[in-house]
């Protein structure tokens, strides 16, 4: 991928929250929202699932809601999404609900995933909004994290 691509660019960002969440021994999934009509990273975040006691708070999650709680609304359409795994059923609900223009992610998830994999939530007749979707992005950085954090969790 062209390091000077948008895509690249925000991807790389999410894999650095990603790698924070990490270091705070949380599953190792950033994310990033970005306003596609400044560029502008509005919110920013990783999974805080345990530091927070809450099932919910995946990278995304947690994204959607610092953005939304900035634009004062609950719906931000003028945002695109850019996320290290392919995002979860429970994910791609929310983002579906904040109307979220478009989806980056890196890894895919064939167990979790619920854009491509699973439950393919956007192609279900009850979702409202269906994004724009691009999956692989820096899809190699992006598992291997993920790899390798829980290789050392096996080896505890």
């Amino acid at each position: 991928m062209d390091p000077i691509d948008p895509d690249y660019t925000y991807m790389q960002a999410a894999l650095e929250e990603a790698q924070k969440a990490a270091a705070r021994d949380e599953v190792p999934i950033g994310a990033v929202l970005v306003d596609v009509e400044t560029g502008e990273i509005v919110a920013q975040g990783g999974n805080a699932t345990i530091e927070r006691a809450d099932p919910t708070a995946h990278a995304e999650i947690m994204v959607i809601r610092d953005g939304c709680k900035t634009a004062g609304a609950q719906r931000i359409p003028t945002c695109d999404l850019y996320v290290t795994l392919e995002p979860c059923a429970m994910c791609a609900a929310a983002i579906s609900f904040a109307r979220i223009r478009r989806v980056v992610y890196g890894a895919p998830d064939p167990k979790g995933g619920g854009i491509d994999h699973g439950g393919q939530f956007f192609t279900q007749p009850t979702c409202h909004h269906r994004p724009a979707v691009t999956g692989g992005v820096m899809a190699d950085q992006c598992g291997q994290i993920l790899k390798d954090f829980f290789a050392a969790k096996r080896k505890k």
